[in-house]
């Protein structure tokens, strides 16, 4: 079994997202998501998925599946899940890294349903005002395997910092 990797960045009080968008600009960190997908396989939300610019659409050299019930929407080169369940299946056919990508009642459902192995979370080490919410989790059930800090600068309004956590199995 390939193991299932959550990517996210989030604000210290865990804010991920406004008016489906990012409440924050920081190069960086957009560079880190770039290079820690690539040629693997992200599963994501249908309002995700439209809050990713067009001309991004789909991402560039990864296997995009997308989650709706709504069984008429399409996505040109894209994989329709139905469910989060499903779209774990499709991905560990294609033997590639998978990786969940949001939104937010997609991290909650897949960290509810124990479904994640390694996080990848990136702290914005500042309040942010925003409308979605990246769930609280448990830090006793996970340990930092890689911790990297990120200063303030003229490119990046905040600070921040790359963490890799891993799942306790034990």
């Amino acid at each position: 079994m390939i193991k299932v990797n959550l990517i996210v960045a989030v604000s210290e009080n865990n804010v991920i997202g406004l008016k489906n968008d990012l409440p924050w600009n920081l190069p960086d960190d957009m560079s880190f998501f770039k290079e820690t997908t690539l040629e693997s396989t992200v599963i994501m939300g249908r309002k995700n998925y439209l809050s990713i610019p067009e001309k991004f659409r789909p991402l560039k050299n990864r296997k995009n599946i997308i989650l709706t019930t709504n069984k008429s929407f399409k996505a040109k080169d894209c994989i329709i899940a139905g469910s989060l369940e499903k779209a774990l299946e499709i991905a560990q056919k294609n033997k590639r890294k998978i990786f969940i990508i949001g939104g937010g009642k997609v991290y909650e459902y897949a960290l509810k349903n124990n479904l994640v192995d390694i996080i990848y979370l990136t702290r914005v080490h500042a309040t942010i005002q925003g409308d979605i919410l990246f769930p609280k989790i448990d830090l006793k059930s996970w340990y930092t395997i890689d911790e990297k800090f990120h200063q303030k600068d003229r490119n990046h309004r905040y600070a921040f910092t790359f963490l890799k956590l891993q799942k306790n199995t034990n």
